[in-house]
């Protein structure tokens, strides 16, 4: 019982800590997830994007391509807590000593690290988009950037929500690494409660239930609107609009 109470203790005590905590981990994690979706898209669409004719653009075509290639084996093949370590100080190291501002620093980290990973996610999904898709655009006189804007990538980003949702996931997580340089999330906050309560598994016990909680709740809710997302139980196609005889009544396998 005496345990029980040192757990209620520490959550009454230092609530005010821990939902600042959460609310860092949740604001680096989610801003991380969304801005390494948008840097995946960008890479994404620009691997995928045929050569060009044009000699110049052609080698320039070639060089983006290895950059972005070098990135996404970098950041994929080393540790984020190295990498933060690498990015803070080496910033701090080239402006002679002058650092980042921490939460942001967090967020650069994060949505540079998911950039890397989002990057093959959306090549992935876009390869995976029948080639017909391309044609018919085309055939419509659509460039490859309309096509990409307003037919390949809307499915692309269906198709591709499972995976985002799981970097969001683990960026929840992995954002408890960023204590290395100092940064203000959950896991900070913890080393602090328990130097202040010397309760060190009564806080690490409440600290791993609250991420818990949170991986819990958020993939709960992504699943939702997957399901949303992937419409009606059964649909009615209609070959016909003045023929009923021409509806094709079609029901979702399990």
């Amino acid at each position: 019982m005496e345990f029980f109470r040192d757990v209620f203790n520490i959550v009454v005590k230092y609530y005010p800590n821990l939902l600042r905590g959460v609310g860092y981990t949740m604001l680096i994690a989610l801003t991380g997830t969304l801005a390494g979706l948008v840097i995946g898209l960008a890479t994404g669409v620009i691997r995928t994007t045929p050569l060009s004719k044009n000699g110049v653009v052609r080698v320039l075509q070639k060089i983006l391509n290895a950059v972005i290639a070098v990135y996404v084996e970098i950041f994929r093949g080393t540790p984020m807590m190295v990498q933060a370590m690498v990015i803070y100080w080496g910033y701090a190291f080239a402006s002679g000593g002058k650092t980042l501002p921490l939460i942001p620093s967090g967020i650069i980290i994060v949505s540079i690290n998911t950039g890397a990973y989002m990057a093959e996610i959306v090549r992935g999904g876009i390869i995976s988009i029948d080639k017909g898709q391309f044609e018919g655009a085309s055939s419509i006189g659509m460039s490859h950037w309309q096509s990409m804007y307003a037919v390949i990538l809307p499915q692309v980003l269906r198709n591709i929500l499972p995976s985002v949702s799981n970097e969001f996931v683990i960026n929840i997580k992995d954002t408890s690494v960023l204590n290395v340089i100092g940064v203000t999330e959950l896991y900070y906050f913890a080393g602090i409660i328990k130097r202040q309560s010397f309760q060190t598994f009564q806080t690490y016990l409440v600290v791993c239930v609250i991420y818990f909680i949170l991986t819990f709740t958020v993939t709960r809710l992504l699943r939702l609107v997957e399901t949303k997302l992937e419409g009606a139980e059964n649909y009615t196609v209609f070959g016909s609009q003045s023929d009923s005889a021409a509806e094709i009544r079609i029901k979702k396998e399990a």
